[in-house]
């Protein structure tokens, strides 16, 4: 999965204008990365998702605000002129990336992973080295919502075969 911030304005809500820009963030995903405008999970993004769910069982406070840091905001429908094989797409405007960043600096890691982290690991994975890749997704994910909403950038997602 490949996370975006950009300008709202810099936005088309056209499911193949925003495919052509995500590929073309892809292949620039180094730099962005570096500048802090980009992050990706790799294949795991699924697991980082029911890390966050736990919030909502410890804290009732949390309610759905788990849920944007991964999947969060609108989907982007494929247009009758879109590429099938385009990826899903899905946008989350300033506000959402707001909330997901509040979020993300106001949950402990150590309680989701205290609590879900368990069901996480993979057959074959020490638990330690588990928990250090979590976590790392984990710090990645808050600075990246931090600095979008710092910029009250809107974030896209699109999820790559």
């Amino acid at each position: 999965m490949h996370l975006r911030a950009v300008a709202e304005s810099g936005i088309r809500d056209d499911h193949t204008w925003l495919a052509a820009f995500m590929w073309e963030a892809w292949e620039n995903h180094p730099a962005e990365y570096a500048a802090g405008i980009a992050v990706s999970i790799d294949k795991v993004w699924h697991a980082v998702n029911d890390l966050y769910a736990a919030a909502g069982v410890l804290d009732a406070d949390a309610g759905e605000f788990w849920t944007l840091p991964i999947y969060g905001g609108r989907p982007v429908a494929h247009g009758a002129d879109a590429d099938p094989s385009d990826p899903p797409l899905g946008i989350l405007e300033p506000p959402g990336v707001s909330q997901a960043a509040d979020f993300l600096t106001s949950v402990s890691f150590d309680e989701l992973w205290n609590a879900a982290g368990a069901k996480l690991v993979r057959s074959g994975w020490d638990e330690a080295q588990a928990g250090q890749r979590f976590l790392g997704h984990h710090r990645c994910l808050q600075g990246f919502y931090e600095r979008a909403a710092t910029a009250g950038h809107a974030v896209v997602r699109a999820v790559w075969a």
